[in-house]
């Protein structure tokens, strides 16, 4: 005769049933402690503190520099009146943050209330880092060349002759001449030719020696090389007649200096703006 099935559960000892909860337990603290403390991701890109200018290095776009410090480079380009396609140039200074306009590096300064700003524009310069001159030097009174007021596209320049040498030789592009050379003595005084802004003095281009570049309101440049002493540095605002520069022979085998004007980054003849007799 066959025992009929029980239908009662089955009772489990005590001691089983504490030892699984005591399992469950530990298992349960176990995971929400993982989860608890399971490390978040967390890794921001590092950037370099912004400081208020920077001077371009050779090898820099401005792309790159806005990256390094964190910055959009439309917001850099903006604030130093910088159009497309964006370039830059060796030795210019650019300022990185908005309010820091008192810091002592002017980059942007009207000549007079009256004028215009000095329009940017691109100029070649050495693909090699330059040395910058040691401080800046007060030019001192010399012996300042004619003056005379010529009208130029419609915007009034005061030009005067950048030196008080004799003229040997002249603008001859089919010679490579690209400016007007003035002979003199070592140490002559060099003047500015016009109101502007240096935006290079360095000898980075070997073939000119010493160079000094002034930038002038209405898209004109003047260039002025083969200096034996430079007086001023870039982002120094001048006036015309001062003296900014010492006659020599850096880069050329006698001494002399040559003098170049450029319009929207074309050469032109000096003696057409120059009171030349």
């Amino acid at each position: 005769m066959l025992l009929a099935r029980s239908t009662l559960p089955i009772q489990m000892p005590k001691r089983w049933i504490k030892i699984i909860l005591s399992t469950i337990a530990i298992t349960s603290t176990i995971l929400v402690t993982g989860c608890a403390s399971k490390p978040q991701i967390n890794n921001p890109t590092r950037y370099a503190v912004a400081p208020d200018y920077y001077t371009v290095r050779s090898g820099d776009t401005l792309s790159a520099i806005s990256m390094r410090y964190g910055l959009s480079y439309l917001s850099v380009a903006e604030m130093n009146d910088i159009a497309a396609p964006y370039r830059i140039y060796v030795g210019q200074s650019l300022r990185l943050k908005k309010g820091s306009g008192n810091v002592t590096r002017s980059t942007t300064k009207a000549l007079t209330n009256n004028e215009p700003q000095i329009q940017r524009q691109t100029i070649k310069l050495p693909t090699q880092q330059p040395t910058p001159p040691t401080g800046t030097i007060t030019a001192q009174p010399a012996t300042p060349p004619v003056q005379t007021t010529t009208t130029v596209q419609s915007t009034q320049l005061r030009w005067v002759k950048p030196s008080n040498g004799p003229v040997i030789a002249n603008y001859n592009v089919a010679n490579n001449i690209k400016g007007i050379r003035f002979g003199g003595n070592q140490g002559d005084p060099i003047f500015a030719a016009a109101d502007g802004q240096v935006v290079y003095a360095a000898d980075g281009l070997k073939e000119y020696g010493n160079l000094v570049l002034v930038k002038h309101i209405d898209g004109y440049i003047t260039a002025y090389a083969h200096n034996s002493k430079m007086l001023v540095k870039s982002g120094q605002t001048v006036t015309a007649g001062q003296k900014i520069a010492e006659m020599g022979s850096s880069g050329a085998t006698s001494t002399m200096l040559e003098f170049q004007v450029r319009l929207d980054g074309k050469p032109i003849n000096p003696a057409n703006i120059l009171p030349i007799n």
